[in-house]
């Protein structure tokens, strides 16, 4: 028995045509697109009261969120949205 090969493309050949003509419709459902512009407004770094002398941090900030904020009754200190005051404070 004789096998008959097509003269215009081999066994390999084939299937890389098949791999290429198939690679549009599997990748048809990925889209990449850029993600959307966020808008983000500069604050000041620090606010301070009127009458309230700036005292600069003696340390760095312990961890991120922290902020350099001014306490009416302690005086500045770094503070948290989330976890309040640096060593204690209330």
């Amino acid at each position: 028995m004789t096998r008959l090969h097509s003269p215009l493309l081999s066994r390999p050949a084939a299937r890389r045509l098949w791999a290429l003509a198939a690679l549009p419709a599997l990748l048809a459902g990925c889209v990449v697109a850029p993600p959307a512009p966020v808008r983000v407004e500069a604050r000041p770094v620090v606010v301070t009261p009127p009458g309230v002398v700036y005292v600069a941090p003696t340390y760095a900030m312990p961890a991120p969120g922290y902020v350099w904020h001014y306490h009416p009754h302690y005086g500045w200190g770094w503070y948290h949205p989330v976890y309040g005051w640096h060593r204690g404070w209330r």
